[in-house]
C-alpha cells in the first residue's frame, strides 16, 4: 500500500514535532532536578558568629583586599612527624574573589547572587626522612556576612597515599572525606554547625576581635585530624586573644595553636605555633610545630606562570 507524498510528509513533520516536544519537556525536567535554592543558614552553635548578621568592613580594608592582587606569605617552618621536627617551608596566600552560593565554587563572572569572599590557600611541604609531604587548605570565608565558611577543602599527599577532606556549609556541615587508609576511605557525613579551626585565619585578617574566645566546640585543622587519624568532628575548645596573637586549645586532645599576627591593620600574619603530643610508641613525644614569616609580598600570582617568574618564589624564601 502507498501514501501520497504529500501525506507522507506531512505525517513526517508531525512525527519531528513530537519528538522536539518531547525532547523539551525531558530537558526541563532534568533541569529541575539539578536545580537547587540558596541554602538556608541555621542558628550557630557555640559559637560568637550570627549568621543573620551583615559585617561592615573600613575603607582600609577595601582598598587593601580589592586592589587586583593577592597577599602572598612565605614562612620557615618547623614540622612535628613521627616524633621529629622536620624543616619545611609554608605559606598562606590570601585573595578575595566571588563565589557561587548554591554550588559552592568560584565564580567565573560577576553577580549580584555571588558571595564577595576572602580566601586562604594554606600550604606545607616538608620531607620526614626519604618521602616527602605535601599538605594544602582551601577556605572560603564570606566578608560582609557574619558566617562560618562557606567551604573548606584540604589535601594530603605522601608517599604512602593520598587524603581529602571537604566540609560544605549548607543547613548542617555536610562531610565528604577520601583517604588511602583503612577505616578512614569514602565517608559522607554531616556534623552540627561550629567554629571551624581553618575559618580562623581568614576571620582573623578581618577583625581579630571577632575570635571566639572562652569556651565553645570547634572543628580541629583538618591537617590536623588526618595526621593523628582522630575523628573529624567538634572537640572542646579554649579560645584566648591578645593584641597580637589568638591561641585556640583543645584539653581532650593535648593540642594549642597560637596565631601571631600584627597588632594593625592587615594583621599579617607573623607565625604560628602548634603543640601536641608526636610520633607513636617509644617516639611519641609532646612537640611545637614553628613557622616564622619570611617576606610578604602583594601579586596576582595567577599571571605570573612563565619561567622568568620564577625569581619570585626566590624572593619569598620558597627555593
Amino acid at each position: 500500500m502507498s501514501f501520497p507524498k504529500k501525506l507522507f510528509k506531512q505525517e513526517r513533520t508531525l512525527f519531528f514535532l513530537m519528538v522536539a516536544v518531547a525532547l523539551i519537556a525531558l530537558l526541563a525536567n532534568c533541569k529541575g532536578d539539578t536545580e537547587t535554592t540558596t541554602p538556608t543558614e541555621m542558628p550557630v552553635a557555640n559559637s560568637t558568629l550570627d549568621a543573620t548578621k551583615n559585617r561592615t568592613v573600613t575603607q582600609e580594608f577595601k582598598d587593601y583586599w580589592y586592589a587586583g592582587k593577592a597577599e602572598i606569605s612565605s614562612y620557615k617552618l618547623e614540622q612535628a612527624r613521627y616524633g621529629e621536627l622536620r624543616d619545611g617551608t609554608a605559606a598562606l596566600i590570601f585573595v578575595t574573589e566571588d563565589f557561587l552560593p548554591e554550588i559552592q565554587v568560584k565564580a567565573d563572572r560577576q553577580n549580584d547572587k555571588n558571595i564577595p569572599v576572602l580566601k586562604v590557600n594554606a600550604t606545607k611541604n616538608f620531607n620526614t626522612g626519604i618521602y616527602p609531604y605535601s599538605v594544602m587548605s582551601s577556605t572560603f570565608y564570606p566578608v560582609f556576612e557574619e558566617k562560618h565558611a562557606i567551604k573548606v577543602s584540604q589535601s594530603m599527599q605522601e608517599w604512602c597515599g593520598h587524603q581529602y577532606a571537604q566540609i560544605n556549609n549548607r543547613d548542617q556541615f555536610e562531610v565528604n572525606s577520601h583517604s588511602y587508609f583503612e577505616g578512614e576511605a569514602d565517608k559522607s557525613f554531616t556534623l552540627a554547625k561550629n567554629v571551624l579551626e581553618n575559618e580562623l585565619w581568614a576571620q582573623l585578617r578581618i577583625d581579630p576581635k571577632a575570635l571566639p574566645t572562652g569556651n565553645f566546640k570547634a572543628i580541629p585543622d583538618f591537617s590536623f585530624t588526618r595526621m593523628k587519624h582522630v575523628p573529624l568532628k567538634a572537640y572542646d575548645a579554649k579560645g584566648t586573644l591578645t593584641d597580637t596573637s589568638y591561641t585556640i586549645e583543645y584539653p581532650t586532645l593535648n593540642r594549642s595553636l597560637t596565631i601571631n599576627f600584627s597588632g594593625a591593620f592587615p594583621y599579617t600574619i607573623e607565625g604560628w605555633e602548634e603543640t601536641f603530643v608526636d610520633g607513636y610508641g617509644a617516639r611519641a613525644k609532646e612537640l611545637t610545630t614553628k613557622a616564622t614569616r619570611i617576606k610578604t609580598i602583594k601579586s596576582a600570582y595567577w599571571g605570573k606562570n612563565s619561567n622568568a617568574d620564577s625569581v619570585l618564589r626566590t624572593e619569598l624564601g620558597l627555593e
